[in-house]
């Protein structure tokens, strides 16, 4: 399928989750995670914070965990159209952008760039690793900005179950996807 019809077909089905559902399904994924990862202090991390009109996955519960272990936590921020990574702390400021995505006052841009895991958004990943955002491309230069050691981790609530047509050259496939039951990695495909 191509990227436009996934992505209209993943918004729906999203959609279609009540607030419980997604609630649920994000602690599941939370769990999964935690089981396959196993994140300790001192690791950083560039999580991303939720279009909740999006009912996208709940990193609120990831974020809490992360600053309670001592794990440094970087969220994204969108400064002259440029995605910068900012580190938060337990009392850091939001406010809630044009987007309706609460996101740090703070437009310091952390500099970091060897983080350990970078847990990104999305709508739909393939059995590939490639994956279908809402089409900016925040995040494809975002990950040639960063370590190629970094772990770029996807979470859905869906398994891959289609693959993608119309992947393009500077797309930058995911080394992970999380879903509900299961971890699926993706490296050393070709």
């Amino acid at each position: 399928m191509l990227k436009a019809e996934l992505r209209k077909k993943y918004k729906q089905k999203r959609k279609a989750l009540s607030t419980d559902e997604a609630f649920l399904l994000s602690e599941k994924i939370f769990n999964t995670f935690i089981d396959y990862f196993k994140p300790i202090s001192g690791q950083k991390i560039h999580i991303f914070i939720p279009i909740e009109k999006f009912n996208e996955i709940r990193t609120d519960i990831f974020i809490d965990y992360f600053l309670s272990r001592n794990i440094r936590v970087f969220v994204p921020k969108i400064v002259d159209k440029q995605l910068i990574s900012v580190e938060i702390f337990a009392d850091s400021k939001f406010e809630v952008n044009g987007w309706g995505i609460s996101e740090p006052i703070s437009n310091e841009d952390s500099g970091v760039l060897d983080f350990d895991l970078v847990i990104t958004p999305l709508l739909y990943c393939d059995s590939k690793g490639n994956r279908v955002g809402y089409g900016k491309g925040f995040y494809d230069g975002f990950f040639k900005s960063i370590s190629v050691k970094t772990k770029k981790i996807g979470v859905n609530y869906f398994n891959p179950d289609e693959n993608i047509d119309d992947v393009w050259e500077n797309d930058i496939p995911l080394d992970y996807l999380v879903t509900p039951t299961e971890v699926l990695s993706f490296l050393g495909l070709e």
